[in-house]
């Protein structure tokens, strides 16, 4: 058996006793050396991870192998399967002389394999069980994001849910959530708004616009009943595979920032929900990522610092999460140094930036034998680096890795293996029909007619006393009109005070950021 001081190494830091995931051989001086596995303990998946790599490099089949093993080994997966190429996930791999001799060389027996799979689709879009959610549970703070409003725009929408939550208008759908804005700009409504604060014209007129022009885009069927109940993906087959649900995103991958949100909704709704499980032999679930850049593209600081407690506090509740992305520096770095368990794939140095970015990467690992700038920018298709936590929760020395091969196929399923996969579910008759029942839109029409008739209504006191007989008309007024006054909310949000205050919030209240930020507290189930 060939040995040197950094093969030792390796050998001895991926020796682990309990379940693991086989990620690859190790490779030293260029050779690959199937004596040397490099593997992850099943134990320490609920401390999150990262894979990242440029284009081209080998994030999806890594992913592909990871559920798989994960399935096999009795642990439910979720993946967003944005190309649609995860959904070989459900057929058995075809094999062929170069898989053959790849497995050879990585120590693998190769065996063809497909796994349970669940297909759904945002509100239907695409290939898939439509699944949704309820504009309550999703939120201000990510339709905020989704809409592109500013802090106080966004402030103003806190406003309103809060106003729907307790007069029990059910924001179910846009069309509840444009009823409520439009009423609370009526005169009625902002008579019964003084107490909580006033919403501007110009506010509501900037957040209606946004809305028609998202419901333009189709995404009106992503907001309403049956919403999805988050444990559905921690479902296990009969057989004791753990399921693999893959959320069909093509349809959407247009519309980046929504389905991103989305992504983020689930996982918060997974904390809000689950119970509290400590450290666990296997996870509960491991959710992964993809495309996480554009969860943080463009985020402010409390959406970022939500992210960030949520990924710190969900490893409690025994789920693992896994960021896809092409760069290290696409995660901020409060969330990156949570990712313990690292599979970096190639990455590209052409541009200043490039160099910077991998500069970065490299400073994130720990001293290693191997000359990381180097080796990161000529890694081939299928090769990564990667160190992981030990059982004790220590991370093991860097390894240039010669990954598996997936054993499912590495292409998208035959239709007809979606269709039937989709056909024979058991959430099927659960979520395919939408649900309309009375919310805020209804209720708030129902207003509208028991409203008295103009002939009913009393004559409107005068506003102001006529004036004497033959005194001199009043002045008309000069100048244009008075620009309508801001909200008392928008007023707060706007002052230093404020602003102050939310950049000394310390992390006592970090919990209920977490829980409130996103709308999961009044979720109804």
């Amino acid at each position: 058996m060939t040995t040197t001081p950094l093969l030792d190494q390796i050998r001895a830091g991926y020796t682990f006793d309990g379940p693991v995931l086989e990620l690859g051989a190790a490779v030293v001086d260029g050779a690959t050396h199937a004596d040397t596995p490099v593997r992850i303990p099943l134990s320490v998946l609920n401390r999150h991870g990262l894979v990242a790599g440029a284009t081209g490099t080998g994030k999806t089949k890594t992913l592909q192998v990871m559920a798989e093993q994960l399935a096999a080994q009795g642990v439910p997966v979720f993946l967003a399967d944005i190309k649609g190429d995860l959904s070989g996930l459900a057929s058995p791999g075809e094999g062929g002389e170069k898989l053959t001799s790849r497995a050879a060389e990585v120590g693998q027996t190769w065996t063809a394999a497909g796994f349970p799979t669940e297909f759904l689709s945002l509100g239907g879009m695409g290939k898939g069980i439509p699944v949704r959610t309820t504009i309550t549970s999703f939120g201000p703070t990510l339709l905020s994001k989704v809409l592109g409003l500013n802090d106080t725009q966004e402030s103003s929408l806190g406003l309103v849910f809060h106003y729907a939550d307790k007069q029990g208008l059910a924001l179910l759908d846009l069309k509840d959530l444009r009823a409520v804005i439009t009423h609370l700009t009526s005169d009625e409504g902002k008579e019964e708004l003084k107490s909580l604060g006033g919403l501007s014209k110009a506010t509501a007129g900037v957040i209606l616009r946004n809305l028609i022009a998202f419901e333009d885009q189709g995404a009106d069927v992503f907001f309403g009943e049956p919403e999805l109940d988050t444990a559905d993906l921690l479902r296990v087959a009969p057989d004791g595979r753990g399921m693999v649900t893959c959320l069909e995103l093509p349809a959407v991958q247009d519309r980046p920032q929504l389905f991103s949100t989305f992504l983020m909704w689930m996982l918060a709704d997974l904390f809000h929900d689950l119970p509290e499980v400590g450290d666990v032999d296997k996870p509960k679930l491991v959710f992964f990522f993809d495309e996480a850049h554009l969860l943080f593209d463009d985020a402010s600081k409390p959406f970022l610092d939500a992210i960030e407690q949520t990924v710190r506090l969900i490893r409690s509740k025994g789920v693992g999460v896994f960021f896809v992305t092409q760069s290290p520096k696409d995660v901020p770095s409060g969330v990156l140094a949570q990712l313990g368990n690292r599979v970096q794939h190639a990455l590209r140095a052409f541009t200043p930036e490039d160099s910077k970015a991998l500069k970065a990467a490299v400073s994130t690992y720990p001293h290693t034998e191997y000359d990381l700038a180097e080796l990161l920018t000529t890694l081939g298709t299928g090769e990564a680096v990667v160190t992981v936590l030990s059982e004790r929760g220590a991370p093991t020395p860097v390894a240039w890795t010669k990954m598996r091969a997936p054993e499912s196929l590495m292409a998208p399923s035959a239709e007809g293996v979606v269709d039937g996969a989709i056909a024979g579910s058991a959430l099927a008759p659960k979520y395919a029909e939408p649900v309309d029942r009375e919310s805020a839109y209804e209720l708030l029409a129902a207003r509208l007619t028991k409203a008295p008739t103009p002939e009913q209504a009393p004559a409107p006191a005068p506003t102001q006393p006529p004036a004497p007989q033959g005194a001199p008309p009043a002045p008309a007024p000069r100048g244009r009109a008075p620009k309508e006054q801001p909200g008392v909310v928008e007023q707060v949000v706007q002052s230093s005070a404020f602003r102050s205050a939310l950049r000394s919030a310390g992390t006592v209240i970090g919990r209920e950021i977490t829980r409130s930020l996103f709308g999961t507290s009044r979720r109804r189930r």
